[in-house]
């Protein structure tokens, strides 16, 4: 396939891929779930954990070729995620329209924890979503960040919630 028809095939699968796509995979027990389960996880270790779930990439990205691991870079800058005490923040990014999954973690956490441990947790999301399994999926993603966090940045005490628990839904 040439390079235009990769982005116009690319562009399709996005354009097709709407924001009812994303609530139809995250409902909102799905969501209360996820922000129980990103809240308690938190409360045993230093890491902050954001979830951003995005349908579709804006054409714009889609059309300048910009892959799944650049968006996830830029919406970790974007919404903070890199701005916490410890620089102990972890985002896993979620793109419906690709079905892929990549996380991003901030420098403190990269020191410890290798990108084949990321890449087994993604895989965990990616299985999932093969059969329709959003919200297990991404659950037991969570379980495998908060343990990894909790084992390399256990709690020491009572601190503040550096950054919202709630998805982001793109």
């Amino acid at each position: 396939m040439s390079n235009l028809s990769t982005r116009l095939s690319r562009a399709m699968r996005h354009w097709k891929t709407s924001a009812a796509d994303g609530r139809r995979a995250f409902p909102p027990e799905a969501l209360a779930q996820i922000v129980t389960a990103i809240g308690e996880g938190e409360r045993t270790h230093r890491g902050e954990l954001r979830l951003i779930v995005e349908a579709s990439m804006p054409f714009e990205a889609i059309w300048s070729d910009v892959g799944n691991r650049q968006r996830a870079l830029a919406l970790f800058a974007e919404h903070g995620v890199w701005d916490t005490e410890e620089n102990c923040g972890v985002l896993i990014y979620v793109n419906l329209a690709e079905r892929a999954v990549d996380i991003v973690a901030d420098r403190n956490i990269g020191r410890k924890i290798d990108a084949a441990t990321w890449q087994s947790v993604c895989r965990t999301m990616t299985d999932g979503f093969a059969h329709g399994q959003y919200r297990e999926s991404t659950l037991a993603a969570i379980a495998q960040v908060n343990a990894l966090l909790h084992q390399h940045f256990p709690a020491s005490g009572a601190r503040a919630n550096e950054l919202p628990d709630n998805p982001i839904m793109l």
